[in-house]
């Protein structure tokens, strides 16, 4: 018995600190030599947080950046990935117009964009994730350029809108649906830090639902807030509400990755 805990001790004192795990899952907190001892041989896949500046109602502009990086955090072990720096800025589109917005044009973004994933690629990572907290025109371009590099370089990738994907589980939660800076979407970040969201600068007249196909269309839009749907999505600032609309969010977008990586792998893709 004597022996077998001495044995038990070595191994557990004998045994690399990294191979329990990197120190951070911050591709940018990390240093070069601990990436190499975990890329690609423990870590093959990497979450890539995109979004934009833009308004959104009463939640901080960077609402499309704080969204899918909290997202990243929140599944990157259950994953075993790391996070690669978030992509701030992108193709606001009918809200550029707004203060704080930034607007970066299609010409500057896809190549942008692509040379990140080949670089990502190159980096030897297998698996890329895109988790895009930004729709619009921006979503188009992730998903030209994302299949581009993989048929280009043999990696697979994958990209996620998570508010449209979850667009269930925010009737779920809610009962109604959501929108642009919406019930959804505030709820979300107010899960994720209360002080980004600042419901005594709240009023329902910052809110206009979007058009129906080919009935009108406004540059800029003349609201922060677009609706889904008539009369539905209208912030509600429930604390407990937002953390059940967190986790779920999150759980099903972590169950795609999870599933999606391994049908590639039974492939043999």
């Amino acid at each position: 018995m004597k022996t077998l805990f001495s044995i038990l001790l070595l191994c557990i004192f004998s045994t690399p600190i990294f191979a329990q795990g990197p120190s951070t899952r911050e591709m940018d907190r990390i240093n070069w030599m601990e990436f190499a001892e975990f890329v690609p041989e423990k870590i093959n896949t990497v979450l890539l947080p995109t979004g934009t500046l833009e308004p959104h109602g009463v939640v901080n502009n960077g609402a499309d950046n704080t969204a899918p990086f909290a997202m990243a955090k929140a599944m990157a072990n259950d994953l075993n990935a790391l996070i690669a720096p978030t992509l701030n800025y992108g193709i606001t589109g009918s809200m550029a117009a707004f203060p704080g917005a930034f607007q970066i044009t299609e010409e500057a973004y896809a190549p942008f964009i692509k040379d990140i994933l080949k670089g990502l690629a190159k980096n030897k990572f297998k698996n890329i994730i895109i988790l895009n907290g930004h729709g619009g025109g921006q979503t188009a371009v992730l998903q030209k350029v994302a299949a581009e590099v993989a048929n280009e370089l043999g990696v697979r990738t994958l990209v996620i809108n998570w508010w449209s994907y979850a667009s269930d589980v925010t009737l779920e939660v809610f009962k109604e649906d959501g929108g642009h800076a919406g019930l959804n979407e505030t709820a979300y970040i107010q899960a994720i830090d209360p002080t980004l969201v600042h419901k005594e600068r709240y009023n329902p007249d910052q809110a206009t639902a979007y058009p129906k196909t080919g009935t009108w269309s406004a540059v800029p839009f003349p609201s922060s807030i677009g609706l889904y749907q008539e009369s539905q999505g209208y912030p509600n600032f429930d604390e407990k509400q937002a953390k059940e609309y967190f986790e779920k969010v999150n759980a099903k977008v972590l169950k795609l990755i999870q599933e999606t990586i391994r049908k590639w792998d039974l492939a043999g893709l």
